[in-house]
């Protein structure tokens, strides 16, 4: 029970039911705090307890100052978690591993359980192996069931062991498309209270729920993990950035162009642990699938939420999508009577206060792509053509080429890109490209195995997939992409036959209403037949290109391109074999598919030929903004979602035959190469001992700016000869059986010897080298893998520490990432800047976090990488301060050190060893 010292228990009556509730306005200053801060007050009301939720708490956001910077330490208490497979995993060996700990430390096994719903969604291991055929998807899944059943039995165990565990079986849709459109609660009702649902979960793209005005974000595992053991995650009370929308989107303009406009703007503008809120008059003509598709993006412009109030749209939403009329008649009356209710004609005056504001017309907004590879990179349609050839400059061996492009180049693509990701040193590679018209041009010979011959180049698409949560969730882009297949089949227009094509909805709504409208047959015509109700090609699951089309790829290093409706297009995620990666609408995606090459103007060059014999231009297929709402408004209805989310838990017959086993303890198979206990509480004292120093530290990475948790802790392909492919092939794993570093999650052999694994991560240590290798101290500096040199250092007892540049962590809320690290035998990360998720992770297992002065980088202090790293200071933490410095001695450079240790909270953590063990030891001394 909350300690209710403001007074602010309540009854709430709707319809005939009753609901107790915590009012806002019993809090002064609560009117003009922003939606999402309203949240967060009601969540302390509620949680208040004397000790760690106390009336200051209460009233510091109450009185918020919008101008101050974040100071104020508050606990916030998620209402539930929600996960995908990728990351469940891992978190469910650590909760069983954990009652295995609390069982040997003599405590209660049984305290170890999910306190409030968690929710999982098995959608990231489906891999598009078979594609272009009606049969796609069947074998899809079969293959899924094949490479997986280790985890899936792991999985039912977890569902059948753990109280308040559900998980949502294969083939059904992508976690974030399912918990909008059947899991989120908006309002929850539990133990008689009547409270506004807020949800973590293990996906940065957790965001997507913001759409519809529940609150919540990313985090890692270990966060989630200490979520459902009933601990609330700290954090400071945060500025709140107020984005107002004016206008309304154009004819030709979509939801992807906007949340592309939107991204890039708010990347400008720095929103990095930042909450964002959307008002103002445009607000109401953002369809609710648009919204989510916004909302989806945010860790692509960095801030912690993008949310949208409660409004009619949201109760439509609700309606449409099959929620008990009781639900809908609870969200409408609680937003309402807590001031959670967006009325878009409300005066001026009642606005919400802001700390920052930025404002767009959407009337403004242009067809878009983003690349080639960070999502913030966003290019107008029209000039795509000249883009590309201004970056290809990066990726093609030779000298620049002279032409047109230059100057373009200059402007998108800085010299402070990623040093740690680019492709401007070219090494040992083949012959330098013909330049033709300011291009790159080498036309390769290729002929498939039905005798189908062609030429590819660069720029070649050579993938297009309408996949991830982001666009396949929001039936405008999704049926225009099915309008514009059949407008483009009716002129007489085929896929190039370089292109594998894909379509992966994300629930298996999206196919009653392609069904529905009479348009799958279209696509199914351009080779866009369903592949899975999965996270593919966004995730790395794009599967393998055609064995001679990557043959030729690599025996003239072609710089070819992928095209995909998603979130994602870091180098070395999607495939492989593709360098250059664009973000784009389904119906783009398609038309790319028809041009086959990103080498072309879609404004003034045409797709192809007719049956006509005439060309045949973008224009010409493009849908109209009235026909696509036509069809929209035609296709889409309740029945559907109550008919596929009627028994969403239960599964299809290979889930429902899987075996389960049973026990309150797990019995691990000494075999397995998916599934093993966790080694963190190995050895782990009922006591945390002090922290201490780091002396005689080497660098294991030197690494430049932007460097993602996929460069850190890949999710894709296996190569053989890598540490993790020697590992599984010594334990009887054959390389087509290898399946993903994100499928493996769940074993941490494989996982630490795929930490800096990514092919494309570049270790500032080494000249020309690109991958997960590194100079090993121990052996007079020798070059070895990044695990071989770690296994050294840890038998020498040389502790280890990354050194980095800006946006380190950026991407996916991957808590590999953090343990990978750990694992490995890193102590610190030094580096310019964090990702938020990241640093919290990093702090999550041990690993202190630290940042250079303002204004300097290792280069800047003339660090090499090869210096002997001594940090002191860190002891104080013992004393139950947390340091703002400490002092760094890297041979003859001394400097002081930022430490990111942020909150109190987070400082407990540290000294504890990591979150999981200060959760642990918190449940052993109440047991």
């Amino acid at each position: 029970m909350s300690a209710n010292s403001f007074g602010s228990r309540d009854t709430l009556r709707v319809g005939d039911a009753s609901y107790e509730i915590y009012r806002l306005d019993a809090v002064e200053g609560s009117a003009r705090l922003p939606y999402s801060l309203k949240i967060l007050l009601e969540n302390l009301l509620r949680t208040e307890d004397g000790a760690n939720i106390t009336a200051d708490h209460i009233r510091a956001i109450g009185g918020w100052d919008p101008d101050a910077a974040p100071s104020v330490e508050i606990q916030f208490t998620p209402a539930r978690v929600i996960m995908q497979d990728f990351t469940g995993v891992p978190c469910v060996v650590d909760l069983a591993t954990m009652r295995e700990a609390m069982r040997d430390l003599g405590g209660d096994a049984g305290r170890i359980n999910p306190l409030a719903p968690a929710e999982l969604v098995i959608d990231h291991s489906v891999i598009v192996d078979y594609f272009g055929h009606p049969d796609a998807f069947r074998r899809n899944v079969e293959r899924e069931y094949e490479r997986n059943h280790e985890r899936y039995q792991f999985l039912r165990w977890g569902q059948s062991a753990f109280d308040e565990f559900k998980v949502v079986p294969p083939g059904t849709g992508i976690v974030h498309q399912v918990n909008i459109e059947h899991l989120a609660r908006v309002v929850m009702f539990r133990g008689g209270v009547a409270y506004p649902d807020t949800c973590v979960g293990t996906d940065s793209h957790t965001t997507m729920q913001n759409g519809i005005g529940v609150l919540g974000w990313g985090v890692g595992g270990i966060e989630a993990e200490a979520a459902m053991l009933g601990q609330p995650i700290s954090m400071l009370i945060p500025r709140v950035v107020g984005f107002k929308l004016t206008g309304k989107l154009p004819a030709g303009a979509t939801a992807t162009d906007l949340v592309l406009t939107i991204t890039e703007m708010l990347r400008q503008h720095g929103v990095v642990g930042k909450f964002v809120e959307f008002y103002g008059e445009g607000v109401a003509s953002v369809p609710l699938p648009n919204r989510a598709t916004i909302g989806n993006m945010s860790p692509e412009f960095g801030s912690t939420c993008a949310i949208f109030p409660i409004d009619r749209q949201t109760i439509d939403y609700l309606t449409l999508t099959g929620r008990p009329a009781e639900q809908v008649a609870l969200v409408e009356a609680y937003a309402k009577q807590q001031g959670l209710w967006l009325d878009a004609a409300a005066p001026a005056a009642e606005e919400a206060r802001y700390s920052e504001y930025i404002e767009l017309d959407l009337s403004t907004v242009v067809p878009s792509i983003a690349g080639p590879k960070r999502p913030q990179d966003r290019i107008v349609l029209s000039e795509a053509k000249e883009a590309w050839r201004a970056a290809v400059r990066n990726y093609v061996p030779g000298s620049s080429i002279q032409g047109p492009a230059d100057e373009a180049s200059a402007e998108s693509f800085p010299a402070s890109d990623s040093p740690a990701i680019s492709h401007s040193e070219v090494g040992d590679r083949p012959q330098a490209a013909r330049h033709n018209g300011g291009r790159p041009n080498r036309p390769t010979p290729v002929t498939l195995a039905d005798g189908t011959s062609f030429e590819v180049d660069h720029g070649a698409v050579v993938i297009a997939a309408i996949t991830s949560c982001t666009n396949t969730s929001n039936p405008y882009v999704m049926l225009g992409a099915a309008l514009l297949a059949r407008n483009a089949v009716d002129r007489g227009l085929t896929r190039k036959p370089w292109v594998k094509t894909s379509l992966a909805p994300g629930s298996q709504v999206v196919t009653g209403y392609f069904e529905r409208s009479g348009l799958q047959p279209y696509l199914d015509k351009l080779g866009f037949n369903l592949v899975g109700y999965g996270c593919t090609t966004c995730i790395g699951n794009s599967g393998p290109l055609d064995p001679e089309i990557s043959e030729a790829v690599h025996a003239s290093d072609l710089a070819v391109t992928a095209v995909l409706s998603g979130n994602r297009n870091f180098e070395g995620r999607i495939n492989p074999d593709v360098k250059m990666n664009y973000l784009a609408s389904p119906p783009l995606v398609v038309a790319y598919a028809l041009a086959g090459t990103m080498d072309i103007d879609l404004d003034n060059e045409p797709l192809g030929i007719g049956s006509d014999g005439k060309p045949v231009f973008l224009r010409d297929v493009w849908p109209s903004a009235d026909e696509v709402a036509e069809v929209v408004s035609k296709s889409i209805g309740q029945d559907m979602f109550l008919r596929d989310y009627a028994d969403v838990f239960k599964g299809d017959e290979h889930w429902r035959s899987l075996p389960i086993p049973t026990g309150d303890t797990f019995e691990w198979d000494a075999d397995s190469t998916y599934v093993r206990k966790a080694p963190y509480f190995d050895g782990m004292p009922a006591s945390p001992e002090p922290v201490t120093d780091i002396g005689g530290a080497r660098v294991l990475a030197l690494l430049g700016d932007s460097v993602t948790t996929d460069h850190i802790s890949p999710a894709g392909s296996i190569k053989a000869d890598s540490p993790a492919g020697r590992y599984l092939r010594e334990h009887g794993v054959e390389v087509r059986d290898f399946n993903s570093y994100g499928s493996r999650r769940g074993n941490h052999e494989v996982m630490i010897r795929g930490t800096f694994a990514n092919i494309r991560l570049r270790n500032l240590l080494l000249e020309g080298v690109e991958g997960g290798f590194t100079r090993d101290f121990t052996r007079e500096g020798e070059q070895t893998t990044i695990y071989e040199a770690a296994q050294s250092y840890e038998a020498a007892g040389v502790p280890l520490v990354i050194l980095a540049g800006k946006e380190y962590g950026s991407g996916s809320s991957r808590d590999w990432a953090a343990k990978g690290t750990a694992l490995l035998g890193v102590r610190a990360v030094i580096a310019e800047s964090y990702e938020r998720i990241h640093r919290s992770n990093l702090i999550g297992m041990g690993v202190l976090p630290l940042q250079f002065p303002e204004g300097h980088s290792a280069a800047s202090l003339g660090l090499t990488g090869t210096e002997t790293f001594d940090i002191t200071g860190v002891e104080e933490l013992n004393a139950g301060d947390t340091p703002a410095t400490v002092t760094v001695r890297a041979g003859d450079v001394e400097f002081q050190a930022v430490v990111r240790i942020d909150t109190p909270g987070e400082a407990d953590y540290y000294r504890h060893g990591g979150i999981m063990q200060y959760v642990l030891r918190s449940l052993l001394a109440k047991s």
